[in-house]
Order: structure tokens, then sequence, then C-alpha cells
């Protein structure tokens, strides 16, 4: 009589399942060394991006200013061949405008709060003036512009204000 035949696989020999899993864990070992490699590689990748970009930020807003500066140096330089101040004059009030409008164009907008209630968030009081015109708590004058970038305050305005009607 024979015997039915196995369905089971046969067991392997113990030292070919060994080498097989020792392969297998080589294998692993540089797949994990690897994704560390590429992960650190794409890290300092990163960190070079970051540090350029910060690094160049503000090239278009540089640029931008380039003309008004060339304006300004125009304007010196003929400052001093000119005899009548208020020619100077023109042409500096023509560069100022020519630099707020680049700065306008970047998102920057003057606070002047005269007339408007006092906002410590906005406002920064530097003194206060007795007013029987003007409501206690109201900027009466501004002493140095007040600017915002998109919303944010990049500086307050200093401001005098109301005390009300002199005692």
């Amino acid at each position: 009589m024979t015997e039915p035949a196995s369905t089971a696989p046969e067991p392997a020999d113990p030292s070919v399942r060994l080498a097989e899993l020792e392969g297998e864990v080589a294998r692993l070992k540089d797949t994990v060394l690897r994704s560390n490699a590429d992960q650190q590689n794409q890290q300092r990748r990163h960190q070079r991006e970051r540090e350029e970009l910060r690094k160049f930020a503000t090239s278009g807003l540089l640029e931008d200013l380039l003309p008004a500066l060339d304006s300004l140096a125009l304007g010196l330089e003929s400052a001093s061949t000119q005899t009548d101040g208020r020619a100077v004059a023109e042409g500096f009030r023509m560069a100022v405008g020519q630099l707020r409008g680049i700065l306008a164009g970047q998102g920057l907008v003057e606070v002047n709060p005269v007339g408007q209630p006092f906002d410590p968030s906005r406002h920064e009081a530097v003194g206060s003036e007795a007013s029987a015109d003007v409501a206690e708590g109201t900027v009466v004058r501004v002493a140095r512009s007040g600017w915002l970038l998109h919303d944010r305050v990049l500086r307050p305005a200093a401001v005098f204000v109301s005390a009300g009607p002199a005692q």
C-alpha cells in the first residue's frame, strides 16, 4: 500500500530560511537608510529655500524704490545749482509722492487720525492738549504718522490727545 501524498510543504532547511531572513533584514535596513538620507536631503533643501526666500523677499520692493532713490539723488544734485528753493521743494515733494505711491502699491497705508477717537491699538499718545473745540479723548494733532501694512499696524501714529476744555 502506498502512503497518501502530503499537501503540507516540507519544512525548509533552517539555514536556508535564516539566510532568507537575513537578506530581508539587509534589504529593509537599506530601505530605511535611504529613506532617512532622502529625508535629511529634503530638510536641507527646504532650509536653503527658506533662507533664500528670506534673503530676497524684499527684492521686489527694493527694485520699485530705486526710481524714487534716483529722483532724490537728482533733486539733491539740482539743489546745489538752484537759487530758488521752491523748485527744490517741488522736486522733493514729487519724490515723496513717488515713494508714497510705491509703498501704497505694497499695501502700506498712512494713518493720520486727526479728529478720530484715540485708539491705543493704532495710536501712541505722546501728550495731551486742552481744547474747547475737540472732545476729550479725541486726537488733536499728529506728531508722527502711523502706518498700516495690509490692515496690521506697522508703526502706531504718535498723537496728541484732547484733554477737553482747560480748567
